[in-house]
């Protein structure tokens, strides 16, 4: 009786209960290879509002793929020393508004002041737009070239405007004719390094101002009319890198004298591991910050903004924490809407942009008494210890081992000490899943410089989850960790945002890390005929 009973029910079950499972399973649930996000958008009412759209999860193979698609080394073997670089970058802004640039150059053998090389590397982080970044990865360093090469002439009153980075390699070649060199004083050195920097900038800024006093007559200055030169060939070539704008970090590294140089232009970060022997034979690694971020947030940068303006605008030169309560870096290339008076940007606009139909921001009405924003950078200098060395014995026991330049995108996720811990974790050999809460007894660091951090909010350091030590490229590797590591959903979600929506998640990022080696291989006799 109750087995006749169960009949209709189970029938009502395959009939109704099927299709509701299946309806349940594959629409009214989540689909596993998609995720919901709240994008903003304006409702019919032309007021802006939240809608959840859904977006679909790359695999893990196409995460790794993209991971690694822009990422690169090199080994250079020099006398005694094998140096190493790699750089990454991942985009969020389409396309990516970061860049960067490196030279490597062999100085003369003859040089009086000892054979060695100049290594330059720098990272530049673009905004509103890549235009100034990709000019300063074409011109930044051969800019620096020129005037490092002026140490050993003198200084000269002109300085010819740098072409190619290939350039760069003949003008800073130091060669036996020069006498007492002044590359070997760091103070000197930090001056060239400032005036490339401060003066480039002024070179990126006046070059539509030349256009315009060439392309204009003395009838049209008399009634004051400005000329349409929207269709001048360099008009939008010299425009855009002035308006737009870029963060950079440099570092040289002058093996001849055993001396780092970094320069610091925005919010850009540069952190090196100096690895120190202990007495239980594990040694650690020292935590050292070369560089401070400079924003508004960075209170020597707000004591320094308010000093150059006066004291009515104490209050507006810097708000809530940004220049004028726009731009974040308080220094920068380009942002000439930061550094023109407002007339001088109202007339450009009228002879460059106009006639193209391009946009021009206004100028923020507190702005008063520009520049308010600089490319002068700030100089850290740095012994080094490098091979190679004459003993086992005569190896130092702390050495600075490895620096990490890299744009604020990785320093948003990550801070310097975890940062300098996957790095040495990687150099060390590490592979597979770590525990967060492991990776300190694993590779132990220790604190040095501080970092100065210039935005509202340093990243938490939280003991839960793990690394991912499974790239060989350690830039990647920096990377993928700064935005999940071994939290493989969270990676493939925030790689599968779209730009430009993926901006209001994570920033372009771009990182490079240079290390060295002693080259065991080479006998003195082998360095000797090397020099």
């Amino acid at each position: 009786m109750l087995r006749r009973a169960w009949k209709p029910i189970l029938g009502a079950t395959v009939l109704v209960g099927g299709p509701t499972y299946l309806y349940y399973r594959y629409y009214s649930q989540p689909k596993p290879d998609t995720f919901l996000l709240g994008v903003r958008v304006r409702d019919a009412d032309g007021k802006p509002a939240i809608e959840k759209q859904r977006f679909s999860m790359l695999t893990m193979d196409q995460v790794n793929k993209r991971l690694a698609e822009n990422a690169i080394s090199k080994t250079t073997v020099r006398p005694g020393i094998v140096w190493k670089q790699a750089t990454a970058q991942l985009s969020s802004n389409n396309p990516i508004e970061d860049t960067y640039s490196s030279v490597f150059v062999q100085r003369d053998p003859t040089d009086p002041a000892a054979p060695g090389d100049l290594l330059l590397f720098a990272v530049m982080d673009g905004h509103r737009s890549y235009h100034t970044s990709q000019l300063l990865s074409k011109v930044l360093l051969p800019a620096v070239g020129l005037e490092l090469q002026q140490l050993t002439k003198g200084p000269i009153s002109e300085v010819k405007k740098p072409s190619t980075l290939d350039y760069l390699k003949s003008m800073v070649y130091i060669t036996s004719a020069s006498s007492a060199p002044d590359d070997s004083d760091p103070q000197r050195v930090a001056r060239a390094i400032e005036a490339a920097f401060v003066r480039l900038d002024w070179e990126i800024l006046n070059a539509p101002l030349r256009i315009l006093t060439e392309n204009v007559d003395k009838l049209a200055i008399v009634n004051q009319q400005v000329p349409d030169l929207s269709q001048h060939p360099l008009a939008l070539a010299t425009m855009q890198p002035a308006l737009s704008g870029s963060c950079a970090i440099m570092a040289l590294f002058d093996t001849a004298h055993q001396n780092l140089y970094v320069a610091c232009t925005g919010d850009s970060r540069a952190v090196a591991g100096v690895y120190e022997e202990t007495d239980d034979g594990k040694g650690s690694w020292r935590v050292e910050v070369l560089s401070e971020d400079q924003t508004g947030r960075n209170p020597s940068e707000l004591k320094r903004m308010q000093s150059e303006h006066p004291a009515d605008e104490a209050n507006t030169v810097i708000s809530r924490g940004r220049v004028l309560g726009g731009l974040e870096p308080t220094r920068a290339f380009g942002d000439a809407r930061y550094k023109w008076p407002r007339d001088v940007q109202e007339v450009l606009h009228k002879a460059f942009l106009a006639g193209n139909g391009q946009s021009f921001r206004p100028a923020s009405a507190a702005l008063k008494t520009p520049p308010y924003v600089t490319a002068r950078p700030e100089i850290s200098h740095r012994k080094l210890a490098l091979p190679p060395y004459a003993n086992v014995s005569a190896q130092p026991k702390s050495t600075l081992r490895f620096l990490v330049l890299a744009t604020d995108g990785l320093w948003d996720e990550l801070s310097s000490e975890e940062v300098v811990g996957l790095v040495g974790g990687h150099l060390a050999g590490l592979r597979g899943r770590i525990p967060k809460a492991e990776l300190p007894e694993r590779v132990r660091t220790t604190a040095g410089s501080p970092t100065v951090n210039g935005k509202s909010s340093e990243p938490v350091r939280s003991t839960e989850g793990a690394w991912a030590f499974v790239d060989d490229n350690v830039c990647t590797h920096l990377i993928r960790n700064a935005l999940g590591g071994a939290n493989e959903n969270k990676l493939r979600k925030l790689l599968s945002i779209p730009a430009p929506l993926s901006r209001s998640y994570r920033d372009d990022i771009t990182v490079t890390v240079v290390w060295w080696e002693e080259d065991s291989d080479a006998t003195p006799e082998q360095i000797r005929a090397k020099l």
